[in-house]
């Protein structure tokens, strides 16, 4: 392989030597590129059987250049064919920076331009391989194309241990050409250990020109590739085998057969010419030369021989590394573009041969449909217990009890509860069970829903409370009626707001379906792939602002029940009064909320997590605040139907009137609608507590006047006159008039008034009018100049159907039976 002997041995032969016909060798590629390169300028033609680089197959510049042996480029069809039968699209290359490798490695990219085959990722290395090897697998290189020597073959398969490059989700194809159990001569020259290093080999693929042929026709010789092959080990006996010889032999027959085409050409022209006439100048006879052998075809030791611009159209072999020995396991046939694989005999260490990429496959997170399913059985038991509160709440509409807890409000309560609870079902809706565009259609509505039923729960519940509150505690509503037509306007102001925080969201900045894709995930079939799981969101740009717009609304509307339930806490009636069983449920609602919020949050890329939180909550929420309505209207009007009317006295006080904190207000009976007018009496029952005041000093007036009169004296300090201070209560009476005066009676029997004789029997006959002096006349004439309290004055009364009245009952007065003859306040 000197190049300058090669040169001399040739310009000697040329010179010194007889006319050659042809030039028949060159093994070492520097050699035989230099002498092939000068053949033109003798028209002498070369056929070379060893000479396998690639820079050869230049025409321009080696047009009298043949070999028999395929070029180390006669490997990249063949490598092409393999990859389409493995459906291999994607691969990688590591090429040895040395001139050989890399033309085969640029004449593969060209190979595989045209084929819909990426080369994902073209590494070189020089000498140390582990950081390209490295880079292989950061770009997820599955099929690896190599192009190096054996001493570089041993350290690219340590990095491939290393990096874990090997096993069944990897594939190495390398040369073939390396000699038999080539890794035991460089072993030591590497950091691997033997069993490290044949276990990342295992299974690779070297491909090579096949140096005989497995067929068993017989060839141009009259014996098959096999008796030649027999024939030449027993003459080569213990000397060393060369797999070129197979081609040295078709080279024979190669000159042989063009010789002889030449010598047919010559004959068929009829110029008389022969071959013994060739000379290195004779130009003619060189190009009849060159066609003929270009022409050249027959079936030899090594296969079918055919040229093609000088190449052979060899057979290309496949074989592979398999328990730490290379077995044939296919061929190429370069003339019919075929690849053969024996017998399925290529073993991949998987169930499937690998995939040319990391195989993401898209999985969406649905919700279990099992989970699904419970959930909306606990849905479904929810709306079936609002519906029986519906229906108890409407059957019992005209019961006392349920009539003063405002029925209307209570109906817009359980709508409120059914709404949340029907968006549950919308929540629990993927994927899985709804196209994309349906999917995009529910974020809006499940939204919708929660909001408007939240709203119409708890805005009716406030409203109620509200009425209490302001019926209680807000003067400025004195002589006002607070009908459910303005409760129910204040729930449909609540839900305007509502719905102008919806439409303006939905026009603005709609929600949409979004898809988040999370880490890949092994198989857990273990199959050669990666699962990516996806989630379907509803989100929009905005998202946090308009989040936080609503839970702002929200969370006003539960402080301003929590203050409603707070001020009227101290509020004892029963049916009216549902500040307890609202501060509990606000109470757990808020709490729950709170929680459910974070741990949905914290759960996203859990779906069935997120959706049970979510479910959860909503059913609690809705189940609690439904109970803690309805089920104590329920047990009372079960146990105890009178239990509204039973209790009607009840104690009030006012922390802004604490100096008549000693004055005790009796109610006797209070409807929804009456309920407003108590203020009024109170400060109707404070004017009269001062009119009784000044009477008390007309009293003193009458008392000196009289302090002549021992009597007499003694029967006024004996007859309390401060009676007067604890005389004034509030009744309720019937709707009839006949019912008024059965009432007045009944209070009248039951405090009888005291008779004016009763210290002094002499004076019971004695009408005290009589005398116009006495000072019974002038406490009548005082009393009278007060206006009465007419049934005018109470016109509230008669518009609830039974009248309020306020009477005065004088107990113990001397002269009670005149009085009520002629009451100071009028019925």
């Amino acid at each position: 392989c000197d190049n300058a002997k090669g040169l001399k041995a040739f310009y000697d032969a040329i010179k010194y030597g007889p006319n050659h016909l042809m030039v028949f060798g060159g093994v070492c590629a520097t050699v035989t590129s230099i002498i092939a390169e000068s053949l033109k300028g003798w028209n002498l033609v070369q056929l070379s059987f060893a000479a396998t680089t690639p820079e050869l197959a230049d025409k321009k510049k080696y047009p009298y250049f043949f070999r028999t042996v395929p070029s180390d480029n006669a490997v990249n069809p063949a490598i092409l064919k393999l990859l389409k039968h493995y459906h291999w699209k994607r691969v990688g290359t590591l090429t040895q920076d040395v001139q050989r490798f890399s033309e085969v490695r640029n004449d593969l990219t060209g190979v595989l331009y045209g084929e819909d085959i990426e080369i994902s990722d073209t590494e070189s290395f020089s000498n140390d391989p582990c950081t390209s090897v490295k880079k292989l697998k950061g770009n997820d290189v599955r099929i690896i194309l190599g192009q190096f020597d054996e001493e570089m073959a041993v350290k690219v398969f340590c990095c491939a241990y290393e990096e874990e490059m090997y096993g069944s989700k990897y594939q190495w194809i390398i040369p073939g050409w390396y000699e038999n159990l080539w890794w035991e001569s460089w072993i030591n020259s590497s950091q691997c250990l033997s069993k490290n290093l044949l276990a990342a080999m295992e299974g690779y693929i070297g491909v090579d020109f096949e140096p005989l042929s497995s067929n068993t026709n017989k060839t141009i010789s009259g014996r098959t590739p096999q008796q030649y092959e027999k024939e030449y080990n027993a003459k080569r006996g213990d000397g060393q085998s060369s797999k070129f010889h197979g081609y040295a032999y078709d080279g024979i027959w190669v000159i042989a057969r063009t010789l002889q085409r030449a010598m047919n050409y010559l004959n068929s022209t009829k110029k008389h010419q022969k071959i013994e006439d060739f000379n290195y100048t004779n130009h003619k006879l060189g190009k009849i030369f060159l066609d003929a052998m270009n022409e050249t075809r027959f079936f030899g030791v090594t296969g079918e021989v055919v040229f093609r611009n000088g190449e052979r159209m060899g057979t290309i072999k496949f074989t592979q590394f398999q328990e730490q020995k290379e077995v044939k396991v296919g061929e190429y046939n370069a003339v019919h573009d075929q690849l053969v694989i024996i017998n399925n005999s290529i073993r991949f260490q998987g169930l499937e041969p690998p995939k040319d990429k990391t195989i993401i496959q898209e999985e969406l997170r649905k919700i279990s449909l099992p989970l699904y399913s419970i959930l909306s059985a606990l849905t479904i038991l929810g709306m079936i217990m609002a519906s029986a509160f519906l229906f108890f709440n409407i059957k019992n509409r005209n019961q006392k009890l349920i009539k003063m807890s405002s029925p209307y409000m209570n109906n817009l309560i359980i709508l409120g509860g059914m709404l949340s609870y029907a968006s549950i079902f919308l929540f629990g809706l993927d994927g899985s069970f709804v196209s994309e565009k349906t999917f995009e259609t529910l974020c809006t509505v499940r939204t919708w829903i929660l909001t408007v039923g939240y709203t119409t729960a708890f805005g009716a519940m406030f409203a109620k409370t509200w009425r209490v509150h302001a019926i209680f505690k807000n003067v400025k509503m004195k002589k006002k009626i607070i009908k459910d037509q303005k409760l129910l306007g204040i729930v449909g102001g609540m839900l305007l707001i509502d719905l102008c925080i919806l439409i303006c969201w939905q026009v603005v900045d709609p929600l949409r379906r979004t898809v988040e894709k999370y880490n890949m995930e092994p198989d857990p079939a273990g199959r050669d792939i990666s699962i990516r799981p996806i989630l379907e969101h509803c989100e929009n740009t905005h998202m946090t602002i308009w989040l936080g717009i609503v839970y702002a609304y929200k969370g006003l509307l539960m402080l301003f029940g929590c203050f409603l339930a707070w001020e009227t806490r101290n509020v004892s009636i029963p049916a009216l009064n549902d500040s307890k069983y609202i501060g509990m449920s606000v109470y757990n609602v808020g709490i729950m909320c709170i929680i459910g919020a974070a741990v949905s949050f914290l759960t996203r890329d859990q779906p069935n997590v997120q959706f049970c939180i979510v479910a959860l909550v909503i059913i609690f929420c809705s189940t609690i605040t439904l109970c803690l309505v309805f089920v104590p209207k329920l047990i009372t009007l079960r146990t105890n139907p009178d239990a509204a009317t039973q209790n009607r006295r009840f104690q009030f006080t006012q922390n802004q009137k604490k100096e008549d904190s000693k004055t005790s207000t009796s109610v006797t009976s209070v409807n929804q609608a009456s309920t407003s007018r108590l203020e009024g009496l109170q400060s109707e029952n404070h004017r009269l507590r001062m009119k009784i005041t000044e009477l008390d000093k007309d009293l003193e007036e009458v008392t000196m006047q009289l302090q002549d009169t021992p009597e007499k004296t003694t029967y006024i300090k004996q007859n309390h006159y401060q009676d007067l201070n604890d005389i004034l209560s509030i009744r309720n009476f019937t709707d009839s008039k006949d019912g008024e005066k059965a009432i007045l009676k009944n209070h009248l029997d039951q405090n009888p008034p005291a008779q004016w004789g009763s210290s002094d029997p002499s004076r019971t006959s004695k009408d005290p009018i009589e005398d116009i002096n006495s000072p019974e006349q002038n406490l009548y004439d005082k009393l009278m100049s007060y206006p009465p309290l007419a049934e005018q004055d109470l016109p509230w009364a008669k518009a609830q159907g039974s009248a309020t009245l306020v009477c005065a009952r004088i107990s113990h007065f001397p002269t009670a039976a005149w009085l009520h003859k002629h009451p100071f306040i009028s019925v």
